[in-house]
């Protein structure tokens, strides 16, 4: 059975799709139970409001800055064994993060998590693009999201649990034993397959400059280090200078922007997720910290939002294909800048019912309205074969986004280094935060009126009808051309 003809009622698909469910799952937990498990890690190691923002940022920061590299070295010299070695680097890093003796050693570790998920995730839908038939590759991809959907909906109770139960460190410790799982699969299990047209060197000094300007940056918010600022925004330009020097090779093409939608398009992107990546940080503290709740308390709180999504966004992508991007890229944001509003209700003695719910329903009706338009609006606004890349970018844009925000909205909101062990004042400072991310997706929403013009060409994709990640688009695995 060659590439490409792979059926999904064989042995092999089947496996296929449960080792790359179970591989892609694993960096989708990582990214949605972390935030749950903060006071607890805050309180073990002694730690300040610091090192939690960089538990979170290590781990977006390498990600975000590697993944479209990742991409490229699975389409070079083979995916599934590019996204093997992203398997066992990842759990490798999530070892060390559970035995973690101090904070530093945890944020290396959380960095190192990112180098594993940026070489697996883009190879995780890869594979299975890669490997089926025509006729069966809607239905294995509309699988895959939808475990994954599962997965991210129950990420956050799961987290809980273990926080609360075993502890903190077994949110690591887990992917232990489900990547011992996938690995054997993968390799028993799944077809090679590669990118033959794939050829000349990968930009790698552009991957690193782009991953060290944010570095450089998320420092200077964190450590309000005003020279490490300046030095991000000296590296982000030799970024850009290095880009368009090497034009169509370059890992990030600047003609790419051509496209007045495709840029648009990612200014929407990184005003939601920005507002995302500081809300979701913010909120699993204040829900702890502030309203009382347990680690498993805080993580079934929020379970409304990605319930939302994993029911309606197939609906939802439906819609945004009749009617076009303006409307959803518009009104979801709204919504979403209003559930965050109505989380300033959420004081001491909040309600569940009364308080917190209504505030997380209109949050879930908002992402769902526009994260699968969102995701076909970029994929329309490029030519076909420039899918893969332009998902890419926008995925890697949302992330970096996300971090940025939990970076500096801490700063903005005034929290000082042991806010989150005071209710009192993390509370105060979360009350100023929350308009911040209101304001953040209300500017989105302006920027998608006033530019979303033609209507968007691509249909919901598969993997976007049932995404239920809070911190980044879906992954479109069409062919990325990062190398040169």
């Amino acid at each position: 059975m060659g590439e490409r003809d792979v059926r999904m009622g064989s042995r092999t698909g089947r496996w296929i799709v449960f080792t790359t469910v179970l591989g892609s799952g694993m960096a989708l937990l990582d990214s949605t139970v972390v935030n749950v498990a903060l006071p607890h890690i805050g309180e073990d190691l002694g730690a300040d409001l610091a090192v939690l923002q960089w538990t979170v940022n290590a781990y977006m920061l390498t990600l975000a800055g590697l993944i479209l590299l990742g991409g490229s070295l699975g389409d070079r010299f083979g995916r599934r064994r590019v996204f093997v070695i992203g398997v066992v680097w990842f759990a490798l890093a999530s070892l060390l993060c559970g035995l973690a003796p101090n904070a530093g050693v945890l944020i290396a570790a959380r960095a190192l998590q990112g180098v594993g998920g940026a070489l697996l995730t883009p190879g995780s839908l890869a594979l299975i693009q890669a490997s089926f038939h025509e006729d069966d590759r809607a239905r294995a991809v509309g699988l895959w999201s939808g475990f994954g959907g599962v997965g991210a909906a129950i990420g956050p109770f799961v987290g809980g649990w273990l926080v609360d139960g075993p502890g903190w460190r077994w949110v690591f410790l887990l992917n232990v034993p489900l990547a011992a799982l996938c690995v054997p699969v993968a390799l028993r299990h799944v077809p090679e397959s590669r990118d033959e047209t794939a050829h000349g060197r990968f930009d790698v000094l552009g991957a690193v400059l782009g991953a060290a300007a944010l570095a450089l940056v998320t420092y200077a918010l964190i450590g309000e280090a005003w020279w490490a600022g300046a030095a991000g925004v000296l590296v982000g330009a030799w970024f850009v200078v290095v880009e368009r020097r090497r034009g169509e090779r370059a890992m990030v093409p600047p003609s790419i922007f051509a496209s007045r939608m495709f840029t648009a398009v990612n200014l929407v992107t990184l005003c939601v997720y920005a507002a995302f990546g500081g809300f979701f940080f913010l909120a699993a503290l204040q829900l702890q910290v502030v309203a009382g709740y347990s680690a498993l308390g805080a993580g079934t709180a929020l379970l409304p939002t990605t319930v939302l999504m994993l029911l309606l966004s197939a609906k939802s992508g439906e819609l945004g294909e009749r009617i076009g991007p303006r409307i959803p890229l518009t009104v979801g944001p709204l919504l979403c800048a209003a559930g965050m509003l109505l989380m300033l209700r959420v004081g001491e003695d909040a309600s569940y019912v009364r308080d917190v719910l209504p505030a997380l329903l209109v949050l879930g009706l908002g992402m769902t309205a526009l994260v699968a338009p969102l995701t076909a609006t970029v994929l329309a606004s490029v030519d076909v074969s420039r899918a893969g890349l332009a998902s890419g970018i926008n995925n890697a844009a949302a992330r970096a986004a996300g971090l940025l925000a939990v970076a500096a909205l801490p700063m903005l909101a005034g929290m000082g280094p042991e806010a989150y062990r005071s209710a009192e004042e993390f509370g105060s400072t979360f009350r100023r935060a929350m308009p911040m991310c209101a304001g953040i997706l209300v500017v989105g929403a302006v920027v998608a009126w006033t530019t979303m013009r033609t209507p968007a060409r691509a249909g919901c994709h598969p993997e976007c009808k049932v995404h239920c990640g809070v911190t980044s688009p879906p992954l479109d695995p069409g062919r990325r051309d990062a190398s040169a």
